[in-house]
């Protein structure tokens, strides 16, 4: 699966992130935990290239804590990057992020000291890929709606820098997709989770994969969620049997697969299917 997806307003953020770079003394970059890697954007490490890092995993909510646990381990232990798990609508991991882009910035900010010049508020840039919880997460720390959120990728549309405290200061950017996605699954979670518009992939073929990927990995919900045990040839019949138990039915009864992606794509966007994890560390 090749998606091409690249609007005008993407190639302008990515060139005030490099002008911006200069600016900050860390980069705080927003994975969405239930995809660490798909939501990676390739582009944003080249460009951030070596400079101080702090992983937040969002979501952490909705994704499965074991693999979880896997990404923090897996990542830890470099000296210019840490890994935190973030709850945004608890607060949970917020203060974890303070701590670790301060303590990351304390070597630029020492090298400044030596050359006469004392700065004592860090400086951190936000970097995310659209809908992953960049927004959301600013306005947390802030204490304050200052960032806009929304259910549709790309609702940032500039820079603005948010005071956190006294001593610390935020610069949000423009979410940023890659121009080309060319793996069949970075593609396929981009969608599972909303990170990819539905208008550029259909539902309903996204629901079919979904329900083989749940079969293979979390049969337990589609058990718990809509009664389905592995008693189905193909996907279609599967969603057939969603449509069936949540009564989206066409005229003369029959079920109504559309919708049934609908209800399964939006059950797991809001963890209605319980916790998920699409990526596996490698």
């Amino acid at each position: 699966m090749s998606i091409q997806w690249f609007p005008g307003h993407m190639a302008k953020a990515r060139r005030e992130v490099l002008s911006s770079l200069k600016l900050v003394d860390v980069v705080i970059e927003i994975l969405d935990a239930r995809l660490p890697d798909s939501s990676r954007n390739p582009m944003m490490r080249e460009v951030l290239k070596e400079k101080p890092t702090v992983v937040a995993l969002g979501k952490v909510d909705l994704a499965d804590e074991q693999v979880t646990a896997q990404y923090v381990k897996a990542w830890s232990g470099s000296e210019s990057v840490r890994v935190v798990t973030v709850d945004n609508v608890r607060g949970v991991g917020l203060p974890q992020v303070i701590q670790s882009a301060k303590a990351l910035a304390q070597i630029k900010l020492e090298r400044l000291r030596k050359k006469g010049i004392r700065r004592e508020v860090v400086r951190a840039m936000v970097v995310g890929i659209p809908n992953v919880g960049k927004s959301s997460f600013i306005n947390r720390m802030a204490g304050k709606s200052v960032a806009k959120t929304g259910d549709k990728p790309g609702v940032t549309k500039q820079q603005q820098w948010i005071k956190v405290g006294g001593a610390f200061e935020l610069l949000d950017t423009p979410g940023i997709l890659w121009p080309k996605f060319d793996d069949h699954d970075t593609a396929l979670h981009l969608a599972w989770s909303g990170a990819i518009k539905s208008t550029i992939l259909q539902n309903e073929d996204l629901a079919l994969e979904l329900v083989l990927w749940l079969q293979r990995h979390y049969p337990e919900r589609l058990i718990d969620r809509y009664g389905i045990h592995e008693d189905f040839s193909t996907s279609s019949e599967a969603l057939e049997k969603i449509a069936l138990r949540r009564g989206a039915l066409k005229p003369g009864g029959i079920p109504d697969i559309t919708q049934a992606a609908d209800f399964l794509l939006r059950d797991v966007q809001t963890g209605l299917l319980g916790r998920l994890t699409f990526d596996r560390p490698s």
